[in-house]
């Protein structure tokens, strides 16, 4: 085994498996710093070893071993039991079913959705649950996790910093809730599903196993629970959305420029089947249900070969009303610029708080916008610095010949 090999196994193992490696090593204490150090420490040597001695069959395992042995090493010395006993780091609490230390390595989907559960404890703030699980479970850093909350990275790197030490100090047990527990949590694990699939797709490079792994945790998480309208309306959402994600090779195609052909009827099915699942007579949807209901409209072009805007509008309206996020005033800025007026959407957009300079979306819709409006310096300014704030090099490219075609 070459060390060229080895570093490349390493390099293949961190990004498959250290969100995962550190929120089982926080198990004992819930100390996530101590975990990440340790897990970081595991690498090192790991890139010591391995060319030496050849890859391990099983490197999760492998770097989980030398990290626990590391930190049995520091639990022991003199200087960690003046700040605290072994007893109280290995205390998980008395509302625990399973510690984490003994989840199955080998089922990791099942083990993700378990330590989301753990992640949105009540206890930990609301502020921080959804970017702890993002990093802590689903492998994110703090910069990609910065760009889907629209926040300054070393501001969103502080924050989880801040939120680990806290999580730490109060002995927050890091165990897997019960089956009535759920419920009270499951809000905060949907939301950190849906920002995996989001950041995965298309942004990230690897972003279709990402994305499908999303998917998974949606489905399984609304067949755990069985009778959760949000969690089959988020299975929906994202099977719906999967169904067109068939880009072809590297190139990006906007929605409008899609062949609805080349969708998959399968998932069309599945997701309206699951967005079924979710409908509740006489109760209000909730986010997911209108984001889902969003989805279907578009696929719904694959039958009819026409986008009901109109119906978009409508569903656009009712989710700002409810959940008005950064993203979801933007789309819905770009849906009443194309079925009321160019002029209306950019008033929407420029109502908008400041952080919508850092939200690549909202300069993409503004360029377009500025264009229909006949604006065309302009929309090439906006298209540029959407294009600067783009990871994906096929979106980048894309809004570059925006902003070309529109200077000739």
């Amino acid at each position: 085994m070459t060390g060229e090999t080895a570093a490349h196994v390493a390099e293949r193992t961190a990004r498959a498996s250290y969100g995962r490696l550190v929120a089982l090593l926080a198990a004992p204490t819930g100390d996530l710093e101590l975990a990440e150090d340790t897990l970081a420490q595991a690498f090192e040597q790991a890139l010591t070893t391995w060319p030496r001695d050849g890859v391990p069959d099983n490197p999760d395992g492998w770097l989980l071993t030398v990290a626990r042995n590391r930190q049995r090493d520091l639990w022991k010395s003199a200087a960690h039991r003046r700040n605290q006993s072994l007893e109280a780091a290995t205390d998980i609490g008395g509302d625990a079913v399973q510690p984490l230390n003994d989840l199955d390595l080998d089922r990791i989907p099942d083990r993700r959705l378990a330590l989301l559960f753990v992640c949105a404890h009540p206890a930990i703030a609301a502020n921080l649950r959804t970017p702890l699980m993002l990093q802590a479970v689903l492998g994110f850093d703090s910069a990609q996790i910065a760009r889907a909350f629209a926040v300054p990275a070393g501001a969103m790197s502080q924050r989880l910093v801040r939120g680990k030490r806290r999580i730490r100090d109060a002995r927050i047990p890091f165990v897997i809730p019960g089956r009535q527990a759920m419920p009270q949590r499951l809000p905060s694990v949907l939301e950190a599903v849906y920002g995996c699939y989001t950041l995965a797709f298309p942004e990230l490079g690897d972003g279709e196993s990402l994305a499908g792994e999303a998917r998974y945790l949606a489905v399984t998480t609304a067949r755990l629970l069985g009778d959760e309208p949000e969690a089959w309306a988020l299975a929906a959402l994202l099977t719906l959305a999967s169904a067109r994600a068939t880009t072809p090779g590297d190139r990006y195609l906007p929605l409008q420029d899609q062949d609805p052909d080349e969708w998959d009827r399968h998932l069309i099915a599945e997701g309206e089947a699951y967005l079924r699942r979710a409908e509740r007579p006489g109760q209000a949807p909730g986010r997911f249900q209108l984001e889902a209901a969003i989805q279907a409209v578009h696929c719904d072009r694959a039958r009819s070969g026409a986008t009901d805007w109109d119906a978009l509008c409508t569903l656009y309206t009712a989710l700002v009303a409810i959940a008005p996020s950064l993203g979801s005033r933007v789309a819905h800025a770009a849906v009443i610029g194309r079925t009321r007026s160019p002029r209306t959407g950019l008033s929407l957009l420029e109502a908008l708080p400041v952080e919508r300079e850092r939200l690549q979306p909202y300069h993409a819709v503004r360029g377009d916008l500025l264009a229909r409006l006949g604006r065309h310096q302009d929309a090439v300014a906006a298209f540029h610095q959407a294009s600067t704030l783009s990871t994906d090099p096929a979106v980048r490219a894309f809004l570059e010949r925006r902003a070309k075609e529109l200077s000739g």
